[in-house]
């Protein structure tokens, strides 16, 4: 999604869910009790739950579920079980033998009997919990392979206290040959040590560890997408989005995940939801788009997808919207693959007044921007915002998620029928009220500047993130012939387009049109977007990576990248200064508007990149400003973070949504806020663990 900041079972395949049996008939009914939805102005809501290693799980709260109608719970219950019914494939997806692995250890922590305050337990324990919350046994965001602190012997020995049915045995397989291959697995770090390589150097899909490509090469698999392409259209789909390519007999073959295709024990049942969730729509046009999704995740056909995008922008008057499918690339080297996520939502209407005022005037930025002329959409269409409350979140958007989507990632789409835009207000809510102010006290320069963060910062980041998803995402042509972005950029075209978006929201957060608007109250909340976004960017963001190592995360570089380069190219007139103080680095903003000029020149040099498909400019830009680190200043960041005792990510445990049935009919739905993130773990694990461990 352009995402603004950026997961197996037992070999039993259940029954398909179109069969008779009705999925609901199977649910308990359960008696109605108060929960913390009803209770919150008797106790505050709490949104820390816990943290460990370098992670920090939070919990968000969905604003008047109570209030809702019915029929509109109905509809969220339904999509949320077929959202947390793809569960299974990110896992897959990430890693060939991530559910084998998964399945491991949600048996191992289920069944152990010995000391639970053990310490090689308690590190085997916080193993686990990092492979929940990344979906797999590579980091979630800087993509290296997650190493136990517990001792293979120690794990070798509570896994071989499990009996053999309570783990995932092929067909003929012992307990010791399947735990000593998983061990294997586990430990060594030669053993799929990166998820995804963004190593120019290197055989990208090789040196890769995710699930997409399997005897296949870089060169192989770009020219088999390559040639799919039709030049003389510019409506082509985004070949290779839902499959995985292989070589079988010495040729290429795309395994489509689809029903009756790869992973279709879990979309039988994300199909069958949606369609439930079809019978209980809001308006014909949410109908529509759900029949349409249902269509392709039958026929797996992208063109489907396609219609099935623009039918979804086209539902701009439902409260309740969903992602579901295919989306994000970011986990493909080639940036072709689409990880599977959902995220179910409802509208807050009071919240997007704000973020709408700006999506109404999407023209008037596009008109005034520091594009070239060629390169301005002449009529920017159908571009939608709103705010939201995620209900749930699943796939690649959970535990970690995005707090802005824009949508679709087609670029024939975005610009002939448009695109839309929300701000996941509930889960900035979550953050905001988690943070504290360590971090600005720290890594800020003077009062001057931290009083303005402390103000004006909550508002400028909720402006950066609508603007980079509204006006950003949706903004710019690409010139006649030139192709999608993921073609023409390849594995550099996800850090650009966020640079991009990143640069329009920043070029527009001084303009005095924010405060005509009624947005924004004055331009000192502009420059406190400014004070934040060059010091996150050079300085605050380093603390997620490892001393010693380059920036490989797409929006990590994207940061980076833009703050680097407008240090450099403003340092003749000192628009950025470098300040060291008492062995403390910091990076102050001498001139605000000289900032904006800069941020305005590389916002038209990206954009340039990216209409003409200028992949060598593209890749100069990342590699000279967005992915090397100055060593001495990573080591003194790391070391000034690591007092702040705070974990540099955050996720989320999910809401749970339960259905109150009466004569077998939905009579209510009422949601719980859990508070263990490793019980959450273990019950979605085995209520939605559809898939078998090898796909």
């Amino acid at each position: 999604m352009n995402n603004y900041f950026k997961i197996a079972a037992f070999t039993i395949v259940l029954s398909s869910c179109h069969s008779s049996d009705n999925e609901l008939s199977n649910l308990q009914a359960k008696p109605k009790k108060d929960t913390l939805q009803e209770v919150i102005q008797q106790e505050k809501f709490e949104y820390v739950a816990e943290q460990f290693s370098d992670l920090r799980v939070l919990r968000y709260h969905v604003k008047d579920f109570d209030k809702i109608p019915l029929q509109t719970k109905t509809l969220l219950y339904y999509l949320y079980e077929a959202a947390l019914s793809g569960r299974d494939i990110i896992y897959d997806q990430n890693y060939k033998y991530n559910l084998a692995i998964r399945k491991t250890l949600e048996a191992i922590v289920s069944n152990y009997n010995g000391n639970a305050e053990d310490e090689q337990y308690q590190k085997l324990l916080v193993y686990a919990k990092r492979v929940w919350f990344s979906n797999g046994i590579h980091h979630h965001y800087n993509m290296d392979k997650i190493l136990p602190e517990c001792s293979k012997d120690f794990f070798l020995e509570v896994a071989n206290d499990l009996e053999p049915t309570e783990l995932p045995l092929s067909v003929g397989e012992t307990k010791t040959q399947f735990l000593n291959f998983i061990a294997n697995q586990i430990f060594d770090p030669k053993i799929a040590s990166k998820k995804v390589s963004l190593d120019s150097k290197t055989d990208l899909v090789k040196s890769s560890a995710v699930n997409f490509y399997e005897g296949v090469t870089q060169k192989e698999a770009s020219d088999f997408y390559t040639a799919q392409v039709n030049k003389s259209s510019n409506q082509n789909p985004m070949y290779g989005l839902n499959s995985k390519l292989v070589k079988e007999n010495g040729k290429l073959v795309e395994k489509i995940w689809k029903v009756g295709g790869m992973y279709s024990a879990s979309i039988e049942k994300i199909v069958y939801w949606l369609e439930q969730a079809a019978t209980v729509a809001e308006n014909e046009a949410q109908k529509t788009a759900l029949e349409k999704l249902v269509k392709f995740y039958k026929s797996g056909d992208l063109n489907d997808f396609d219609d099935y995008n623009i039918a979804w922008v086209n539902d701009t008057a439902s409260s309740v919207d969903v992602v579901n499918g295919f989306i994000e690339v970011y986990q493909d080297p080639l940036g072709k693959k689409g990880s599977f996520e959902s995220v179910v939502s409802v509208k807050d209407f009071e919240a997007s007044k704000r973020i709408a005022t700006i999506g109404k005037n999407a023209q008037w930025f596009e008109d005034n921007s520091p594009l070239l002329p060629q390169h301005k959409k002449k009529n920017v269409k159908g571009i939608s915002a709103k705010v939201i409350n995620a209900v749930v979140e699943s796939g690649d958007s959970s535990p970690s998620t995005p707090i802005g989507i824009n949508l679709p990632n087609n670029e024939w789409i975005r610009e002939e029928k448009g695109s839309k835009s929300v701000n996941l207000g509930n889960i900035v809510e979550a953050y905001e009220e988690a943070a504290g102010a360590n971090v600005t006290d720290e890594f800020y320069y003077n009062d001057e500047i931290k009083g303005r963060i402390k103000t004006y910062a909550s508002l400028a980041d909720k402006l950066h993130t609508d603007m980079h998803e509204v006006i950003g995402h949706a903004s710019g042509v690409i010139e006649p012939g030139i192709g999608q972005p993921q073609e023409t950029l390849k594995n550099y075209s996800s850090a650009l387009e966020e640079g991009r978006a990143d640069l329009v929201a920043l070029y527009y957060l001084l303009d005095p049109k924010l405060v005509e608007l009624g947005v924004m109250p004055n331009l000192e909340c502009g420059k406190a977007a400014y004070d934040e976004y060059i010091t996150k960017g050079l300085i605050v963001q380093l603390s997620r990576i490892k001393l010693g190592k380059e920036i490989e995360e797409a929006h990590m570089r994207n940061r980076k990248m833009v703050a680097a380069w407008a240090f450099e190219k403003g340092a003749k007139e000192n628009v950025i200064e470098k300040k060291v103080e008492n062995g403390k680095t910091y990076f102050v903003v001498n001139d605000y508007n000289k900032l904006r000029v800069l941020f305005g020149e590389l916002l038209r040099e990206i954009q340039r990149v990216k209409s003409q498909g200028d992949y060598k400019a593209g890749q100069a830009l990342i590699e000279n400003y967005g992915v090397k680190i100055d060593q001495d200043l990573h080591k003194e960041i790391l070391e000034r973070y690591s007092h702040l005792k705070i974990a540099p990510y955050a996720g989320f445990i999910q809401p749970k949504l339960i259905p109150i049935i009466e004569g077998g009919k939905i009579i209510d739905v009422k949601i719980e806020y859990p508070k263990d993130f490793t019980t959450q773990m273990l019950e979605l694990g085995k209520k939605y663990g559809f898939l078998p461990v090898l796909n």
